[in-house]
């Protein structure tokens, strides 16, 4: 339904493409910075804060929250633990894979969703919400974003071998000391 009148649900696209896949001007895109993850950087625990594969699953669940909302689901609420920072704790490379797998597909499932929808809906209430659709939609963008900011120095944590490294960490192949950032 993509045309001139819907420049809202095409600049939301824009924008969910470019956090996602990448290309936007802040940096990594969530799966630049997820993308080639070892299972060991997903499970890194630091002290009291969330791994990465915490963070992917959440980000995913919300996403697919926006896309369930979107098709109408008055009752669809996230009420899975994981999904609201319950303990995934260590994953094996099947489960890292999988979540990979989950991420990408909701973002595929959002962007479809959003394909089928005129401008005009993004003023229409969520079902089951006090908020419209812009807001959802907006704030699902601003989320991913915060949470890419938490992986990227969550993974900068993991590979320096920093004061809270697990005991069974190795270093990562994917992380050079010359990448000129200060996130930690």
């Amino acid at each position: 339904m993509a045309n001139n009148t819907n420049i809202n649900i095409e600049n939301l696209k824009n924008l969910f493409n470019t956090a996602f896949h990448g290309g936007a001007w802040h940096g990594p895109s969530v799966l630049e910075l997820a993308k080639g993850l070892t299972v060991k950087e997903a499970s890194f625990s630091a002290g009291n804060i969330h791994n990465i594969a915490e963070l992917l699953y959440h980000i995913t669940s919300w996403r697919l929250f926006a896309v369930k909302k979107m098709q109408g689901e008055e009752s669809y609420n996230i009420s899975d633990e994981k999904a609201n920072w319950g303990n995934i704790g260590k994953i094996d490379q099947f489960e890292l894979e999988t979540l990979m797998m989950e991420l990408t597909l909701s973002h595929d499932e959002l962007i479809k969703e959003l394909e089928t929808k005129e401008d005009s809906f993004l003023q229409e209430i969520v079902p089951g919400a006090e908020y419209n659709f812009n807001t959802l939609l907006n704030g699902i963008i601003h989320h991913d974003l915060y949470h890419s900011g938490q992986i990227a120095i969550i993974k900068k944590l993991a590979s320096k071998g920093g004061k809270a490294v697990d005991d069974d960490y190795t270093e990562s192949r994917y992380f050079e000391d010359d990448l000129e950032d200060d996130f930690i």
